[in-house]
């Protein structure tokens, strides 16, 4: 509000991190169904649990996205590839593009998580959408995958922190409703230290996402852009937040 008075442009750079939060996005996944974390822990720990970490494989598995957004989109076209079936809860995103996906588009969050073994978070945190992945969510997953393998039921969040209910999803954990949780991001950051970390089916990151030499290069690269543009008089690239701010020189006025 303070630079929108002042009659300063504020821009991000939202198409800088994408790769890098699907690729994380992608790792916990494989994290979750090859118990890497679980396993990695153990062998720190002096022990072989070989005959006690059995995973699954993704491909064949209903993959459920609460947001499909552009994060979203190219995590899905990755997912696909690897043989996952897509689901999508994103009620402002056209049909056309569910249909590129071959995807089944739901009307509810709930129809979504009745569906999916597995679910990623790629929604922005608002009113409607804090804490909605709640106890009743976690509850309908079906823990068997429509090839008929029981893999339990996993979630990922590099979204947004708060859509996770985080007390509900730790209780979720404890009963083995939910088989495992990945959270790169949390209602409270830094999280210091939650009750989910006493669970050995939990994995988190710092918030580390965007957090990639190529993802700051691009940062810097589009950073630098937006000021250039708005220096020349002209709408900078990359996402104005306060459109009704103008640029205050005129093309070819500030020379650089």
């Amino acid at each position: 509000k303070a630079a929108t008075a002042a009659g300063i442009m504020v821009v991000n750079s939202p198409l800088s991190a994408t790769n890098s939060v699907v690729e994380l996005a992608l790792a916990h996944m494989l994290s979750q169904a090859r118990q890497i974390c679980r396993a990695d822990r153990g062998m720190r720990d002096g022990k072989w649990l070989k005959n006690g970490l059995v995973g699954h494989e993704l491909a064949g598995k209903n993959l459920g996205f609460i947001g499909f957004g552009r994060i979203g989109q190219a995590l899905g076209r990755v997912a696909k590839a690897l043989g996952m079936n897509i689901h999508v809860y994103d009620p402002f995103l056209p049909d056309a593009v569910i249909k590129s996906f071959n995807a089944v588009r739901h009307p509810t969050p709930a129809d979504v998580f009745r569906a999916c073994t597995h679910i990623t978070i790629h929604a922005f945190l608002s009113e409607q959408t804090k804490n909605m992945v709640n106890h009743d969510l976690i509850g309908i997953m079906p823990g068997v995958a429509p090839d008929g393998t029981k893999c339990g039921n996993h979630i990922v969040n590099c979204g947004r922190g708060g859509i996770i209910d985080e007390v509900a999803a730790n209780e979720a954990l404890k009963s083995g409703q939910l088989t495992s949780m990945a959270l790169d991001v949390f209602e409270k950051e830094p999280c210091g230290k939650t009750p989910l970390l006493d669970h050995d089916r939990f994995q988190g990151t710092p918030h580390i996402g965007a957090s990639t030499i190529e993802a700051q290069n691009r940062v810097g690269a589009e950073i630098a852009a937006a000021v250039l543009g708005a220096l020349d008089g002209s709408p900078p690239p990359g996402n104005l937040v306060n459109k009704q701010v103008q640029p205050k020189f005129s093309s070819g006025k500030a020379k650089m």
